[in-house]
């Protein structure tokens, strides 16, 4: 069936689970009953699970239910066949995500994911990229807190340094300066995967290793590594490792290598997390880069937990990103959210992507939100999603 004429525009798929029963709820909340809303579904292995989710978050009782399992792929194949784009939740994805990328890569179907597994989307970039080419799919990985803030924040810096300067910043800094949030079992399961997968194949470390990792015959310059604590004497404050700079930091690259080098291919690039001035903010430093060593404490959240109600109302995240010019000149740019980072406001940036993905008219491949939708991303999430881009 031609893409234009299948049955849904977005099946989310883990809806069960505990981010997909998320978006599906901001699906409810946002556009139902709207026009100009998406037809959707939802997915997931269990019947009676679908349905309880369903009048949980206070659905339609006639939302379409598709059963769909992992361990089926004749029932990816079917799903993948009935929708436009599948937005998927269900991860870790180096373990549950093969059969339904290959699929939706050979079937036309785009595909979103909120995926921190780089070692894993390199996998599926070897093995997929010319197929999705050659189908039109758009498989869009990281499309959550990682990595669409750091992604788009770097994408609009360097429009505007451009505007400003005549040309793109060949150094910029990504600084968390204040976040409220908490861990989900499935970041706590996808660490663990991703862990195993080394031990069972070290010719991932070097991806892992690289800030380069996701861009396949090209290596730029040595970057900043980000992972002492040092004070940043221009900010007036110390600076910590930042957790999720692995992943974005192999993002951001990957989508200046993807639009042709806009930023340059000298470009360096790299994140952390602002504490504070002084002594107080050399030990607060320090303490981050200790807890980085096991981030999960003794008992790590199970899959399927995750923040109560209040907690992701009450989260937010405000990041501030540097552009530093050859002569010393520099620009300001700052990207803040509402709610919590990796799940309140998570799922309303997946779900703007897929609503992105349908309305987008680029090329086939496996990119990221900055190389596929790029401004057009930053305007839904103003307008939708309670995220604010502005230079500073």
């Amino acid at each position: 069936m031609s893409k234009e004429n299948r049955e849904f525009d977005i099946v989310v798929y883990g809806a069960t689970g505990y981010t997909g029963r998320l978006v599906a709820e901001y699906l409810v909340n946002q556009y139902g009953g709207r026009d100009d809303g998406p037809k959707w579904a939802m997915a997931g292995r269990n019947q009676s699970k679908l349905e309880d989710v369903r009048d949980l978050i206070g659905a339609p009782k006639d939302t379409p239910l598709i059963v769909a399992d992992a361990s089926d792929p004749d029932s990816l194949t079917d799903m993948v066949q009935k929708t436009k784009v599948v937005l998927t939740t269900v991860g870790p994805y180096q373990l549950y995500g093969n059969e339904l990328v290959e699929a939706c890569a050979r079937e036309g179907t785009d595909y979103t994911d909120l995926c921190g597994e780089p070692g894993w989307m390199r996998e599926q970039i070897d093995k997929h990229e010319d197929l999705a080419k050659a189908s039109g799919a758009r498989i869009c990985f990281s499309s959550g807190f990682d990595s669409i803030p750091f992604d788009l924040g770097v994408l609009m810096l360097q429009k505007e340094a451009k505007a400003k300067f005549g040309k793109p910043a060949p150094r910029v800094k990504g600084r968390v300066r204040a976040m409220a949030g908490t861990f989900s079992g499935g970041t706590a399961a996808s660490l663990t995967a991703t862990m195993k997968s080394i031990a069972k194949n070290p010719k991932l470390i070097p991806i892992l290793q690289s800030s380069f990792g996701l861009t396949p015959g090209f290596e730029g310059p040595s970057q900043p590594s980000g992972l002492i604590p040092e004070y940043d004497k221009d900010l007036g404050k110390w600076a910590a490792p930042f957790i999720m700079a692995a992943i974005n930091t192999k993002n951001v690259h990957r989508t200046n290598f993807l639009l042709g080098h806009p930023y340059g291919e000298d470009f360096k690039y790299d994140e952390m997390m602002l504490t504070s001035a002084g002594e107080m903010g050399e030990k607060a430093a320090k303490a981050a880069a200790e807890m980085l060593k096991n981030p999960f404490g003794a008992k790590p959240p199970k899959p399927g937990e995750g923040p109560t109600p209040e907690e992701r109302e009450n989260g937010f995240y405000d990041v501030l990103f540097v552009g530093e010019m050859p002569d010393g000149e520099t620009i300001h740019y700052g990207v803040k959210g509402k709610y919590d980072p990796g799940y309140g406001s998570t799922s309303r940036m997946i779900t703007e992507t897929a609503i992105g993905l349908l309305e987008s008219d680029a090329d086939g491949g496996i990119g990221t939100p900055g190389s596929f939708l790029g401004e057009a991303l930053v305007k839904r999430l103003e307008d939708n999603a309670d995220l604010t881009f502005a230079v500073e």
